[in-house]
């Protein structure tokens, strides 16, 4: 598809606004439009976003629209929704999600819109699937953040433990961007370096690189962060300004995405983060990786908690 680096974004809080944010610091876009029910809100984050685009001497007209936009946009972020409360799961702001969710994907189906939809608002699974059945468009072309968020966070812990630069740290969470995720542990390398090998090689790290410590640091990592300041905002929108830019350069970048299962890994009718190839195209392949039979019953565990959450608003 041709690109016309147009950017509208849904929901103009604190994601929607630090996802604008990092496009225009990359130059990923050369136009944004937010969209929001409070636009006397959005026009206060338009206003303010000039004035850093004038700081720092970018160029990318922003302002807020509306529906129409859709059409000519290669891109649409769905971040609309309220910030998860302290102590509470993702998938327990599900109703809330979902009584605006007819409001958005009618208008977006008649606006002719024909790019990329990133699913950003919790639960980020759900409304990737919710979006996938009631839009037109390819499976490549319709998904959420997943667990790439969670993935860049396990990779942060496990540098930190073992003080290595994170860029020497593979590692993924699989499953729900939320409290069913698991990490794939054979597939875990500091270094090219199996995690194994390195515990063996390292027994005063043994406990911290326990499976079931790295586990709960991912899950409870989010919600830490929820504590102390109501909201996460500067990781996602860093998150989704690379999902774009890889789209853009077809950099086929590899990261968990929540995609529409059809048959990966013994599992269809759900989105689920797994790892792809994310390049021109949207999603160039999805990855199958060799999981255990722990692992299995992961994923399995993790795409009934899903199946269940998608049944109660269907």
């Amino acid at each position: 598809m041709d690109f016309t680096r147009k950017v509208v974004i849904i929901g103009a809080g604190n994601v929607g606004s630090h996802v604008a944010l990092n496009l225009m610091v990359g130059q990923y876009a050369e136009e944004i439009v937010f969209l929001d029910i409070n636009e006397a809100a959005a026009n206060a984050q338009v206003e303010d976003l000039k004035d850093m685009l004038t700081a720092t001497h970018r160029h990318v007209k922003i302002r807020v629209g509306t529906y129409d936009d859709c059409k000519d946009a290669s891109f649409i972020v769905m971040t609309a929704g309220r910030s998860r409360r302290p102590g509470e799961s993702r998938l327990q702001m599900l109703q809330s999600t979902f009584k605006i969710l007819g409001g958005i994907v009618d208008p977006i189906a008649k606006s002719g819109f024909s790019g990329f939809l990133i699913c950003v608002s919790n639960p980020a699974d759900v409304v990737a699937e919710y979006f996938y059945r009631n839009l037109d468009l390819p499976r490549t072309h319709v998904f959420s953040t997943g667990t790439s968020l969670d993935t860049v966070r396990l990779r942060r812990h496990i540098a930190s433990i073992v003080d290595v630069d994170r860029d020497q740290v593979d590692a993924f969470v699989m499953g729900e961007h939320g409290d069913s995720s698991f990490i794939p542990r054979t597939h875990v390398t500091i270094g090219g370096i199996s995690l194994d090998e390195y515990q063996r090689s390292h027994p005063e790290l043994q406990s911290k690189l326990d499976h079931a410590y790295l586990t709960e640091k991912v899950h409870k990592a989010g919600g830490t962060i929820v504590a102390g300041k109501g909201s996460t905002e500067f990781g996602i929108g860093a998150v989704v300004a690379m999902l774009i830019a890889s789209i853009l350069h077809n950099e086929r970048l590899v990261t968990p995405l929540s995609v529409h299962l059809e048959g990966e890994y013994g599992e269809e009718g759900v989105s689920v983060g797994v790892p792809c190839i994310l390049g021109r195209n949207g999603i160039k392949e999805i990855l199958t990786l060799e999981l255990s039979e722990e692992e299995k019953k992961a994923m399995r565990s993790s795409c009934k908690v899903l199946r269940d959450a998608l049944a109660s608003i269907s």
